[in-house]
């Protein structure tokens, strides 16, 4: 008996875990650098007078319109934190322990979304209230997650959400724009996409964005 030749499904493995890399590209191989002292995170606080929300980000590929990236703003009652889960972001204003960015006051939230909307890339931005209690169980999942690895970005934003009342149908994945899918489906979620034109330098652009708003 001959066996059938096994080479097309080899050659669709292939091609798929291709694809995997290219949709985690933008999560893979970041070194956000050394965690900021607790006292250095501290004196950053910053606590918002608005309700309590959870705002899921997507980076999405402007060309491919693959999702790049997965972060969480978490807006609780003591404080409010981003969870930048294998992240890029190095702000001097933004304070960070383990992929979670603190210090977000309005004008952080805006360098923070800003300068990941560029050429390249559009920023998908969803957010929905929840109660005080739910936005301070997200914080303090988030605070003990710990740093993660390459290509967990999503991973492991969905791993948080979904251990929060209401939030236990966005499930696991991988994929950013499958998170954000789910995420759109959950009742109350308001939805904007961001959009700029500035070059491929996040850093560049995070530079710029603080000397342009001084003192914010």
């Amino acid at each position: 008996m001959v066996l059938p030749v096994q080479a097309p499904m080899t050659a669709l493995r292939v091609a798929a875990a291709v694809c995997l890399l290219a949709a985690l590209g933008a999560c893979a191989n970041i070194d956000s650098g050394p965690n900021h002292s607790p006292e250095e995170v501290a004196r950053a606080a910053y606590r918002d007078d608005g309700p309590a929300e959870l705002t899921l980000y997507t980076m999405v590929d402007n060309n491919t319109g693959s999702g790049a990236h997965t972060s969480l703003l978490i807006n609780a009652p003591s404080q409010r934190v981003i969870f930048d889960p294998s992240g890029s972001v190095d702000m001097p204003s933004a304070p960070e322990i383990d992929d979670v960015l603190y210090g977000i006051t309005p004008k952080v939230r805006e360098i923070y979304e800003s300068a990941h909307a560029r050429n390249t890339y559009r920023v998908r931005i969803q957010t929905v209230l929840v109660p005080s209690g739910v936005a301070d169980r997200a914080m303090r999942l988030a605070q003990a997650n710990g740093p993660v690895g390459a290509t967990q970005c999503t991973s492991a934003t969905a791993r948080i959400l979904r251990q929060l009342p209401g939030f236990e149908s966005v499930g696991s994945t991988l994929f950013p724009n499958t998170l954000a899918n789910r995420f759109a489906r959950l009742p109350g979620v308001q939805e904007r996409v961001l959009r700029e034109d500035d070059s491929d330098d996040k850093a560049r652009a995070i530079a710029a964005l603080e000397a342009a708003q001084p003192n914010q």
